[in-house]
């Protein structure tokens, strides 16, 4: 599991945007004992910075009018209440720099060589971030 750059959430193709929520949500259940063991930084993150997150997350599913369970929506919310998570401040997460952007691409560029998202999904993002592609 890889928590995207947080640039890149408008250009995810849908299926890794799916995925990037419900892995949000189960770190945002666990925390501050997150034993996602691919995430290494995961513990890093406060839980403020994961609500955030997760809600530009699903700031992009509503945007492209992708379906999903307000149910489990809400139980996240419910547990970010009882957390007293201050979602209204901004944060700038210190693992999202250009180093760790180009690290996305890459590894998106590479699902795109093996036909794990369309080439049309990579085109649009690869034209996105070009510059950070050279």
């Amino acid at each position: 599991m890889r928590i995207w750059h947080y640039l890149l959430i408008p250009y995810l193709p849908n299926a890794q945007l799916k995925a990037m929520r419900y892995e949000l949500g189960d770190m945002i259940k666990q925390y501050p004992n997150i034993k996602n063991g691919l995430v290494k930084y995961a513990n890093n993150y406060s839980i403020d910075a994961l609500y955030k997150y997760f809600t530009m997350v699903l700031q992009e599913f509503d945007k492209r009018k992708i379906n999903h369970n307000e149910k489990y929506d809400h139980e996240i919310f419910e547990i970010v209440e009882k957390k007293k998570v201050n979602s209204i401040i901004v944060v700038f997460y210190n693992e999202h720099n250009d180093r760790y952007l180009r690290q996305c691409l890459f590894n998106l560029q590479e699902k795109a060589d093996r036909g794990i998202i369309a080439k049309e999904d990579w085109q649009i993002i690869e034209m996105a971030f070009e510059i950070f592609l050279k």
